[in-house]
């Protein structure tokens, strides 16, 4: 996993819309918290996303923008999107290559591992969390990231 302080590696994926999102597009806006997750309708990755979802509000007015990564396709984290009303963009890295690069691959690159990162406007890894199982975690940690931008 990358470190704090290290240069969040450049990219551009799919959305759930099949649009092209990059990380600089992203930074425009102001900071990013950017999330890993394995996959779109399991418990653990549906209740991570309800609770950004129930932050979004903070999230916005704290100036931070948000999305997620996982493999599935682009169809997939539409359906994903539309159910549970997420109110961000989910972004397909199908061939797991910037998975691979923020270091968040499962164990013998299977899978992905549950991590989040927050990314400044010049696009360093300000603080990052890597908890698999642990989606408290996560959520903690956005909170303390939408304090720290009030």
């Amino acid at each position: 996993m990358l470190d704090i302080s290290e240069r969040a590696p450049p990219f551009t994926l799919p959305d759930q819309t099949g649009k092209p999102v990059s990380l600089q597009g992203l930074l425009e806006n102001g900071p990013l918290v950017l999330y890993f997750y394995p996959a779109d309708f399991t418990p653990g990755c549906t209740r991570e996303a309800c609770t950004i979802r129930d932050l979004h509000g903070e999230l916005v007015a704290a100036r931070l923008q948000v999305a997620g990564i996982s493999p599935q396709g682009m169809e997939s984290h539409q359906r994903f999107a539309d159910k549970y009303r997420l109110p961000f963009l989910l972004l397909s890295d199908a061939e797991k290559e910037v998975i691979a690069e923020y270091g968040v691959n499962g164990p013998l690159g299977f899978g992905v591992r549950r991590a989040t990162f927050l990314i400044d406007q010049d696009g360093i890894i300000r603080d990052a969390v890597l908890a698999d199982l642990r989606i408290g975690q996560h959520e903690d940690f956005i909170r303390q990231a939408i304090a720290l931008q009030a």
